[in-house]
C-alpha cells in the first residue's frame, strides 16, 4: 500500500459523549498513529454543528487519513462546499439511498452502509456495481455507544453474513483488540472501533496496538478490494483542494 489512507482497514468512530475539544485530542491522536478511516458521528447535534466539526476535523485530520460523515449526506456535501476535505460517507438504512450519495459526491467518494440481516445484504447486492465500497456489519458484541442496536451478532455470526455478501465487510460494535484474530479469520476486511480509541487513556498507543492487530496477514486480501476506492477519494481530493 502506497500512501496514508491506501487501505480502509482501522475505521475510528467518534464518541459524540467527549467534549469535542477532547475529541479533537483524539482524532489528531489516532491519525497520526495510522488510522486508515476517522468517521464523524454526532447523532445530537444540529447541521450546522455537524459541519463546524466537520471543517474542524478536516484540518486535524490534513490528508493522513480519510474522513467521512456519519449518515449526513447534506452535511459532506455541505463541507466539500466549505473547501474541506471530507472523503465520504456512511449511511444508515434509514439514512439517503446510497444511490443519490453516490450521485452526489461522486465516483471517488468512499459509500459504505450499514448492514446487518440477510435483507440488508440482498439490498447491497441489487445496487449498481460501484454504489457501495464496504458494508459496515455489527454490532459484534453489546456496546453502551449504540443503545438502539439490533441484536449482536458475534463472530459466528459476522462470519455468516461476510460469507454471502458481495461487499467487503467491517465489522463493527463493541469491537476490541482481542476480537481482530477471530474476525480477520471471519473475512473481516476491516475493523471499526468508538471506545477503543475514544476511551483510552493514550489513543494513540490504543491506535498503534489496533493497527499492529489490523495489519496481520489474513487482513491484507480481504482489505484488497477496498484500497482502489480509498485511493481514488484521496487522489481526488489532492486534485480538487
Amino acid at each position: 500500500m502506497s500512501g496514508p489512507g491506501a487501505r480502509l482497514a482501522l475505521h475510528l468512530v467518534t464518541d459524540d459523549r467527549l467534549p469535542f475539544d477532547r475529541l479533537r485530542e483524539v482524532v489528531d491522536a489516532a491519525a497520526g498513529a495510522g488510522v486508515d478511516v476517522v468517521q464523524l458521528r454526532a447523532k445530537s447535534v444540529t447541521a450546522r454543528e455537524l459541519l463546524r466539526q466537520a471543517l474542524v476535523l478536516s484540518d486535524v485530520v490534513d490528508r493522513r487519513c480519510l474522513l467521512v460523515v456519519n449518515d449526513r449526506v447534506d452535511v459532506a456535501v455541505a463541507a466539500r462546499d466549505a473547501g474541506a476535505r471530507v472523503d465520504g460517507v456512511h449511511l444508515g438504512q434509514t439514512d439517503l439511498p446510497p444511490e443519490t450519495a453516490r450521485r452526489l459526491l461522486g465516483a471517488h467518494a468512499v459509500v459504505g452502509w450499514t448492514a446487518n440481516s440477510a435483507g440488508h445484504r440482498e439490498a447491497a447486492s441489487a445496487l449498481p456495481p460501484g454504489t457501495l465500497d464496504y458494508l459496515g456489519v455489527g454490532v459484534i458484541r453489546p456496546t453502551s455507544t449504540k443503545p438502539d442496536h439490533p441484536p449482536a451478532l458475534g463472530v459466528d455470526g459476522f462470519a455468516s453474513f461476510a460469507d454471502g455478501s458481495p461487499l467487503p465487510c467491517v465489522a463493527i460494535g463493541g469491537v476490541g483488540i482481542d476480537d481482530i484474530p477471530g474476525l480477520r479469520a471471519a473475512g473481516a476486511a476491516g475493523i471499526a472501533v468508538v471506545s477503543a480509541i475514544c476511551g483510552a487513556e493514550d489513543p494513540a498507543a490504543a491506535t498503534r496496538a489496533l493497527r499492529e492487530a489490523a495489519d496481520a496477514p489474513a487482513l491484507e486480501a480481504d482489505a484488497s478490494a477496498l484500497e482502489a476506492a480509498a485511493a481514488l477519494a484521496l487522489e481526488a481530493a489532492t486534485v480538487t483542494r
